[in-house]
């Protein structure tokens, strides 16, 4: 099949433009570049959400919320050519870019096995990048640029090491596939297999007229063939029993998927976002600390996972980072600070530059737990103390007094924990939150969810064991790799990863610790996007209530947290002084 070409909108476009892989398959790609002839630096996208599907028309709610309180999103741009998670042609082609969007194998235009994440897939991504580097409209200068799924895999080929590979900006990009999005703290995530029935599956390559007509381009998104569902189903992996059959870190499934920080060395720019927990910031902030490249920023901002992208904030910031390394202007990139802080408050945010991650200059201040009375206290209590709660029910919450002045907590966060159940395991879900003077909780418009606490961890108690060589006091590091079970009534000292985020507290308010023994879950409902299976609760589709995972017999028994007497139960926050 040939492809198309034709100018719209001041733009040459190239719809369904062959790639072949070294194994035979041919993906298909849009380009997207400017009318005149020439050679431009690309921004290349890897991924299976259908190039040919409007974001308008696959994500209508997310793309109604953002256009309604972002009219900078759309103006300048005639928008037909939105796409999820991805730039928007119209705002990059004019600046003299090429915009590739590459199908992945099995999904939309390109034939092929699903495998999301797979190490085919990383194979197939530097395969495209090194065929757009030698295109007759491509200078050899290659970035990559997008959110979420076509940031994850941006760490995996990173670790190839493409010949083109110039610079790449990872936009809120999971890094590590069994803890940022599969087993959180070892408890089974069962965002993944939703997800991918709801998000992926749908334009799956051969759904044709069973699927969505393109509003962009005559055909069908996942086209052109039509194929049985016996056929769909055999060209896919069942990513949901997959992550089901692998519940330690210890296989080839996970490794093949992890990438190799000594081996990424590309500029980049990471950018989380403070409300992500459960999938995005983590591998956002590990890739800062851990990747070996020289040249390497990191971006936190709050709101909604796909907003910032798309603002003339983000795409200010993209444009100058990539303009510097594709292009090699003046944007003043090489004068940027390593680190750009949106610093959350209650009420606003306040852009900040640091030099590093963590902050240098953090207090490490611990808060101790005491069973007795369910307070925080910054001094070990003395005397020894418990309190029990039901294995799968809401848990106990300690509170500090309000405090005594505004205070910033800005980063990774730990909790130190002495636990005993009734039976051979116990699931700990540990939520760092903030109340009124009136102890009304303070909520903030997370990445999907509008009212998640300020941070979250996750453990279970089998998966103590620490990576000695990884961890950190601030972020401990489990090594996933062995189930130790507990003996009952024996308390075991834990160490619980509280994912980084940041937070202005105000004086007079006050910090709390909830250890749960299921997920959060915030009063009152708060709704829903038509993308997602569940209700959101307060932690969006993020939840840990797959049955099979979490057997009653063995997770519903009490469970005891015990502090004092030399048990110094603690929650570690990092303290950031002001200037």
């Amino acid at each position: 099949m040939t492809y198309k070409s034709e100018i719209r909108e001041g733009m040459r476009i190239d719809w369904d433009v062959a790639i072949p892989m070294a194994d035979g398959v041919v993906l298909r790609c849009d380009v997207y570049r400017p009318e005149a002839e020439g050679r431009y630096p690309v921004i290349l996208t890897y991924g299976p959400y259908g190039k040919w599907l409007s974001f308008q028309e696959g994500y209508p709610d997310q793309w109604g919320i953002m256009a309604k309180d972002h009219p900078d999103v759309t103006s300048g741009s005639s928008n037909r050519y939105q796409n999820w998670e991805v730039v928007d042609p119209e705002k990059w082609v004019p600046d003299g870019y090429a915009v590739v969007r590459v199908d992945s194998r099995g999904a939309g235009r390109s034939p092929g096995f699903m495998e999301v994440w797979s190490a085919q897939e990383a194979k197939d991504f530097y395969e495209c990048i090194e065929w757009a580097a030698v295109q007759s409209w491509s200078n050899g200068k290659i970035g990559l640029n997008g959110i979420s799924y076509y940031a994850m895999n941006q760490w995996q080929v990173a670790s190839l090491q493409p010949p083109h590979l110039v610079a790449m900006c990872a936009w809120e990009g999971a890094a590590d596939f069994y803890r940022d999005l599969a087993y959180h703290g070892g408890i089974l995530c069962t965002f993944a297999a939703n997800w991918y029935d709801m998000q992926v599956k749908t334009v799956q390559h051969g759904m044709g007229t069973k699927g969505r007509r393109s509003a962009v381009v005559d055909g069908w998104v996942a086209g052109p063939e039509t194929l049985t569902a016996e056929a769909l189903g055999a060209n896919r992996c069942d990513f949901g029993a997959d992550i089901l059959a692998h519940p330690l870190d210890n296989c080839e499934y996970w490794q093949s998927r992890m990438p190799d920080w000594s081996k990424v060395t590309v500029p980049f720019l990471s950018s989380a976002n403070w409300g992500g927990q459960g999938l995005h910031p983590r591998g956002n902030f590990e890739a800062f600390v851990r990747a070996a490249s020289a040249e390497k920023w990191l971006e936190v901002h709050g709101i909604e996972h796909w907003t910032e992208f798309y603002t003339d904030y983000g795409v200010d910031l993209q444009k100058r980072f990539f303009g510097h390394f594709l292009k090699g202007e003046a944007t003043g990139w090489d004068k940027q600070p390593r680190v750009q802080l949106q610093v959350r408050h209650i009420d606003r945010f306040v852009a900040r530059m640091e030099e590093e991650w963590p902050i240098a200059r953090t207090a490490w201040t611990k808060h101790y737990l005491n069973p007795a009375d369910l307070t925080l206290s910054p001094s070990p209590v003395s005397a020894a103390g418990a309190v029990s709660y039901a294995g799968l029910g809401e848990g106990v919450t300690f509170l500090t007094p309000p405090m005594a002045a505004e205070t910033e907590i800005t980063g990774p966060m730990a909790a130190k924990l002495f636990v005993s159940s009734a039976t051979e395991d116990a699931d700990l879900f540990v939520v760092v939150r903030v109340f009124s003077p009136d102890m009304k909780e303070i909520v903030f418009q997370g990445a999907l969810d509008p009212h998640t606490p300020i941070a979250q961890g996750w453990l279970r108690a089998s998966h103590r064991k620490l990576d000695g060589k990884l961890s950190e006091p601030y972020r401990p590091y489990h090594s996933h790799d062995e189930k130790q079970p507990l003996t009952p009534g024996k308390v075991y000292e834990l160490d619980v990863e509280i994912w980084a985020s940041g937070i202005v507290v105000p004086a007079g308010y006050r910090l709390a610790l909830t250890v749960r023994g299921r997920d959060y879950v915030y009063g009152g409902g708060t709704g829903r996007l038509a993308s997602m299976k569940n209700e959101f609760t307060g932690v969006g589709p993020f939840l840990h209530d797959d049955p099979r995972d979490r057997p009653p017999r063995i997770f519903g028994g009490q469970v005891t947290l015990h502090g004092g007497g030399g048990k110094d139960a603690f929650l570690l926050l990092p303290v950031v002084p002001k200037r």
